[in-house]
Parts: C-alpha cells; structure tokens; sequence
C-alpha cells in the first residue's frame, strides 16, 4: 500500500441494515486524477463519505500517506489533508460568499491556497463576495463549495457529483479549472455520472455498480460497450 497515497481496502459500509459497498478496493496515487462512475444508488457517494470521514470504517480500511484513517472523524481526515466537496454543496445560507471561504481554511493546513487565489480561479466569487451564499446561482454556489475546499489546503480532493443540476456552460467552466486547482500536485477523485465528461479529465477510473467495482483501467481504455456493461450490468 505505500506506493499510493491514498488506499481503500475490502471497505464494506452500511446504512442501518442496507448494505451499500462490498468489499472495494480502490486506490490514488500523488497527483492522479481519479473517476468514479455508476448509476444512481451504486455507491459511489457512499465511498467518498468512507474516505472523508463521514462514515466509520474499520481503522486499516482507509489508508492515507500510510496511515490508516478508517476510523477518523470527519474534521481529524480534514486535518490529514483530506477535503470534500460534497453532493448538494451545503454551503451555509446565513453566511456571505467570504464568509463561506473561510470557514474552509480555519482547518490551520498552510499551503498555495488562499482568498486571493480562489478569487483568482473563480473571479465571480470576489464581485459576490458579500452576498449571501444562497443568492448565487447553482454554478456560483458550486464555485463556492469547491473554493471552501480549496482553502483548507488539502492533499487530496474529493468531488462528489459537482455538476449535478448544473448547465452544460456552468460545468464546462468548473472542468476548465480542474488542472489549474490539481497543477501543483494535489490528487482529486471525482464522483460524476456524465461517463464522458469523467474520463475525459481523468487518468483512471473505477466503475461501480450495486456497491461493487464492476471494471477499472485508464480513462479512454475500454469500449463504450465494456463501459456500459459494467455501468448498466448488462
């Protein structure tokens, strides 16, 4: 496991009785872009709750700079270097666009990411920065989220489904910015269902399918008929 920076190994969650992963492996190197597709209910948001810490795991299931993380608070992940940006944004609504920002970095983690560079990335966001969050549009709420990530200087960044609901114009300035935020080194996993729009920024991917990994490889690999067999199970 030490060749990776990030290693998930044999990870099972469950919601109550139901369970939602079986066994996954799954791994990130320094600096990869990582896909995650699957239809809807196929684990996937599941598996970066597992990573973050939102979900409780055994200890050596999730494995991070090589320590294991699995039984990690969400905020004790966060301090490793671990940040989410998650389905749905969350941004807090009384908070102005700033005031969200800066919540991501009172995680104490120094690093390239500060105000001034998130405003650099999404310049929307500083001619926002007083209005309240939820007055933005979805994109600029999205813009937000991912900025809020950004400024807890993490290692490791997870995307989970970060153009969901969004225009297809909104989504193609996120994804113009993803080699800018990933440049410096910094390893990414996205969650996405748009099949093309994942493997096209991704240097491999792992397919899942009712909580299991259905096919792996490097992005642009395999056939649209493997992938959609492994996506659909058909």
């Amino acid at each position: 496991m030490g060749d990776f920076e990030l290693s998930v190994a044999r990870l099972e969650a469950h919601y109550g009785d139901f369970q939602a992963l079986f066994g996954i492996d799954f791994n990130v190197s320094k600096g990869e872009v990582i896909a995650i597709i699957g239809s809807n209910g196929a684990g996937k948001s599941t598996l970066m709750r597992s990573i973050s810490g939102l979900m409780t795991n055994g200890a050596s299931q999730v494995v991070f700079q090589g320590e294991p993380i699995g039984d990690l608070r969400a905020d004790e992940v966060a301090a490793r270097g671990i940040a989410l940006v998650p389905e749905g944004r969350q941004l807090f609504p009384s908070l102005s666009v700033e005031e969200n920002l800066i919540i991501g970095g009172q995680i104490g983690r120094t690093g390239y990411w500060s105000l001034q560079r998130v405003y650099e990335l999404f310049p929307i966001l500083q001619e926002r920065r007083h209005q309240p969050s939820t007055s933005l549009s979805g994109g600029q709420q999205q813009m937000v989220a991912i900025g809020r990530a950004l400024m807890a200087n993490p290692e490791l960044l997870l995307l989970d489904e970060v153009s969901l609901g969004l225009a297809p114009v909104v989504i193609k300035s996120i994804y113009e910015a993803l080699p800018r935020i990933v440049e410096g080194g910094m390893s990414a996993v996205i969650v996405e269902q748009d099949i093309s729009k994942a493997l096209s920024v991704s240097t491999r991917f792992y397919c899942l399918q009712e909580g299991r990994v259905s096919l792996e490889g490097k992005s642009g690999s395999q056939t649209r008929e493997e992938i959609s067999r492994a996506y659909f199970g058909v």
